[in-house]
């Protein structure tokens, strides 16, 4: 080789070296990113649509009964209440950053937010209709017809059409520029000492091997009591509900820890009502560790640095009924 040549190439390499040391080390947390609306009519009429308690028998609960954006995307309850005052029997789950998970529910009986919409409509301890008659009420309705042909091209209503334009909508609830992202993207003023010692804890200790990924979660199914077992207060079983296979029996989708702190209480059945409870919980069951007072406080700490901007709208104005509107009686 020339020296000429030589020097070119130790020039590349020492180039190729810098661009190397200057990049960030990698993280099993990546940052979110804020949505990209490519349908705002569909986003629009599936808002609508998720804040309509028409779609329920009792024409008094909504998607966002059970999953209220201004709480996180949960209702803060052990376990939701659904029509006639039933108790549910599992914690409602965040549908903040749902676009993430490898399934939808606690087992993943949904395998996508579109096949999740229906569900509650139709669940007898949820909004306890029927597909046929939520279809029939918006039909109904001059405006959300008007409203479906703007978001599809035609003049069909139909139970597809409804979870697509759910599904759309709940696509654009992520929650972008937590004080973790901006860590993550350079700015290393925006954690403190005792959330960043929080979250090498939360590495070395193994968290991350269920916990990484956008939404720190939701991209797997593990066992719930892995070192010691849970005693739940849910009947609850989990993906053996699904699979039918009792190796999948307590299996339940990891959840999400963006916007941890607003989501209490934890668990499938909601039994840890604080972070420091969840934290102690955790470590013991599936890490086999007893995290010390001043640990916890410190992965704490770091959880709550997940918190990221919320999503940020106008509540929208639901289309009035028509005088021939089917009108449900309350909680018959």
């Amino acid at each position: 080789m020339k020296i000429s040549q030589l020097a070119l190439a130790i020039t590349a390499l020492v180039g190729s070296l810098g661009v190397w040391a200057a990049k960030p080390a990698a993280e099993p947390i990546s940052p979110i990113q804020p949505a990209v609306v490519k349908n705002p009519q569909l986003v629009e009429l599936g808002k609508k649509l998720y804040y309509d308690p028409r779609l329920s028998k009792s024409g008094a609960i909504s998607c966002n009964s059970c999953h209220n954006l201004s709480m996180g995307g949960t209702d803060n309850l052990k376990t939701s209440i659904g029509h006639n005052w039933q108790k549910g029997p599992i914690n409602s789950p965040t549908v903040l950053n749902s676009r993430f998970s490898v399934a939808q529910f606690w087992d993943g009986r949904a395998k996508d937010l579109k096949e999740q919409a229906g569900g509650p409509i139709a669940n007898p301890g949820e909004m306890a209709f029927t597909h046929e008659l939520a279809i029939d009420v918006l039909k109904s309705i001059p405006q959300y017809v008007a409203e479906f042909k703007g978001a599809f091209g035609t003049d069909t209503v139909d139970i597809g059409k409804v979870t697509t334009a759910i599904a759309a909508f709940e696509e654009t609830l992520v929650t972008p520029d937590s004080r973790f992202d901006k860590w993550l993207k350079g700015d290393k003023k925006a954690l403190n000492e005792k959330e960043l010692a929080g979250y090498a804890l939360f590495k070395n200790s193994g968290c991350v091997a269920c916990h990484n990924g956008p939404a720190v979660g939701g991209t797997s199914f593990q066992k719930m009591g892995v070192v010691e077992p849970y005693k739940a207060t849910s009947p609850a079983e989990g993906r053996s509900a699904v699979t039918g296979k009792d190796a999948d029996r307590f299996n339940f989708k990891v959840p999400t820890l963006r916007n941890v702190e607003l989501t209490y209480p934890y668990f499938h059945d909601g039994e840890a009502a604080t972070l420091e409870k969840a934290v102690d919980t955790m470590g013991r069951l599936q890490l086999g560790k007893q995290f010390t007072t001043e640990e916890n406080a410190s992965i704490v700490a770091f959880l709550k640095t997940l918190t990221g901007k919320q999503p940020s709208f106008k509540l929208p104005i639901l289309p009035p009924s028509s005088n021939t509107t089917p009108q449900p009686k309350p909680f018959e």
